[in-house]
C-alpha cells in the first residue's frame, strides 16, 4: 500500500545491484511512494548486475561512478541535479565490501592494504558522498541521508571481520556531519542498523546462515527483512522524521535490546547436552579410540 509519503521529492541511491539489494528495494518502494531517484553504482557493478531492469522500472537513469572517488562524486552530483532539475532531497548509502572477508583473511591476520580498502569503499565513500553534495550545494534543506549499518559496529559478531570496523566509523561519520549538515541546512543524517539480510554483499560474512538463524531466535519479532528495511528507511526519507538526526536506529526484529531468549537458549541447552553426550561417548576424542 502507498501512502504518498515522498510525494514530490527527489532522491539518489547508491549500489543497488540486483533484486537481493536493500537498495533496490529502497528504489521500488520510493518510487511507490511518489519519489523521482536517480540510481548509481560503480561500472562493473552496473555490467555485473541487473540495475538496467531496475531503471527501466523506476523510469529514471544509471549514473556509473565509484564512491571512493571524489572526481567521480563530483560528476555524479552534477549529472543527479542536471536530471532533476535542480537540487535533490534524499540520499542513500548501500555500500559496502571488505577485501579480506572475500579472500578469507580473518581479523587477526589482516592484510592492511586490504583493510584501508574495506574502510574507503564501506565508510569512507560515506563522508565523501557527503562533503561533495554539501559543497555543490544539492541536497536541498530538511533533506535526509541515511546509510545502512549494522550491530558489529557495537558489539562483537564472530566472522564480520573488518566489517565491523568500517560500520563503526560510518557511524561516526554520521553524527560527525550530521552535527555540521544539520546546523547549516537543516540536513539530517542517520543510520540503519538493520538484521543480517541475504544479500550479495551480506553472503560474503562467514557464517552468515547461521548468524541469520540465531537472529531470528533472538529477536521477539524476528529479522527484518530486505522489504521490511526499505519501509523503514522510506520513513526517514520523507517529513515525518523532520528532528531526527544524528542517530543509529536499530531495525532488528528487537535483536539489539535482547540478552537470552527462551528459544535461543534451549537451542544452546540441546548444543550442550549433545556435546556431554558425545564427550562420554569419546573422553579423548574419536581419533583417539580407534
Amino acid at each position: 500500500m502507498a501512502y504518498n509519503l515522498l510525494k514530490g521529492k527527489k532522491g539518489l541511491i547508491f549500489g543497488a545491484l540486483n533484486e537481493q539489494s536493500i537498495a533496490w528495494k529502497v528504489a521500488e518502494r520510493a518510487v511507490e511512494e511518489g519519489a523521482e531517484i536517480v540510481l548509481t553504482n560503480t561500472a562493473v557493478s552496473i555490467r555485473m548486475g541487473t540495475i538496467g531492469r531496475l531503471a527501466e522500472k523506476c523510469r529514471t537513469i544509471v549514473v556509473p561512478a565509484d564512491a571512493t572517488s571524489v572526481a567521480d562524486l563530483e560528476n555524479l552530483m552534477d549529472r543527479t541535479m542536471e536530471h532533476f532539475g535542480g537540487k535533490f532531497d534524499f540520499m542513500l548509502h548501500s555500500i559496502g565490501m571488505s577485501p579480506n572477508v572475500r579472500k578469507g583473511r580473518t581479523y587477526d591476520d589482516l592484510d592492511y592494504d586490504y583493510l584501508s580498502k574495506t574502510l574507503d569503499i564501506s565508510a569512507i565513500s560515506f563522508h565523501k558522498a557527503i562533503q561533495v553534495a554539501r559543497k555543490k550545494d544539492a541536497i536541498n534543506d530538511w533533506g535526509s541521508i541515511v546509510a545502512l549499518s549494522y550491530i558489529a559496529a557495537q558489539r562483537t559478531l564472530y566472522g564480520y571481520n573488518d566489517m565491523a570496523d568500517a560500520k563503526a566509523l560510518l557511524e561516526s561519520i554520521a553524527r560527525s556531519f550530521g552535527y555540521i549538515y544539520g546546523r547549516e541546512k537543516h540536513v539530517r543524517i542517520n543510520t540503519v542498523s538493520q538484521s543480517p539480510t541475504q544479500t550479495t554483499a551480506g553472503s560474503g560474512v562467514l557464517g552468515l546462515g547461521d548468524l541469520m538463524s540465531f537472529a531470528e531466535n533472538m529477536s521477539p519479532l524476528g529479522n527484518a527483512s530486505a522489504e521490511d528495511c526499505a519501509d523503514y528507511v522510506l520513513t526517514l526519507f520523507s517529513d515525518l522524521t523532520r528532528k531526527v538526526t544524528m542517530q543509529n536506529l536499530y531495525h532488528d526484529g528487537g535483536f539489539s535490546s535482547m540478552g537470552m531468549s527462551r528459544r535461543a537458549m534451549k537451542t544452546y541447552e540441546k548444543g550442550m547436552r549433545f556435546d556431554d553426550v558425545h564427550q562420554n561417548q569419546y573422553p579423548f576424542g574419536k581419533e583417539e579410540t580407534k
